[in-house]
């Protein structure tokens, strides 16, 4: 999806351009990345997403109605008892929304998550929507724990 600041809704790309742009970056790709970019609709909202796979890393983009990037949070399992810490790199202050989302990607998954979050902060069942298709895309992408490694973490 290409990107345009001052736009107020995204313009579709093919996902060719994206692992172009992302090549561009200078970031090796090895045979685990994954881009993965969908949308969906929540009560005529529609909203965005990216997930960029790394082997022992997600980046997440949620956009809702517009392009704009939004807060971005990092949530990782820190020692000794993998305690999900979360933090606030842009923005976000005040909005636990997208925090929250990561935090509880990191406890699904296991691996550490950077979500730029843009959904308003005032709408509980659009987050939790967000959220379940989020997992849900990340299911099928193969990144969650088993039930098993859950029990014992």
């Amino acid at each position: 999806m290409d990107f345009d600041p001052h736009a107020s809704t995204i313009k579709s790309s093919s996902a060719d351009d994206i692992v172009h742009d992302v090549q561009n970056l200078g970031i090796k790709e090895e045979a685990s990345t994954n881009i993965t970019c969908f949308s969906d609709v929540f009560n005529d909202i529609p909203i965005h997403f990216q997930i960029i796979c790394f082997p022992k890393q997600i980046y997440a983009w949620i956009g809702c109605q517009t392009s704009r990037f939004g807060c971005l949070y990092a949530a990782a399992s820190t020692r000794p008892n993998n305690i999900v810490s979360v933090t606030s790199l842009l923005g976000g202050t005040s909005d636990n929304t997208g925090a929250g989302i990561a935090r509880r990607i990191v406890l699904k998954t296991g691996v550490p998550v950077t979500l730029a979050c843009n959904i308003p902060k005032d709408s509980p069942m659009l987050e939790a929507h967000v959220e379940k298709k989020l997992i849900q895309k990340l299911i099928i992408l193969g990144y969650t724990k088993s039930k098993y490694q859950a029990v014992i973490s």
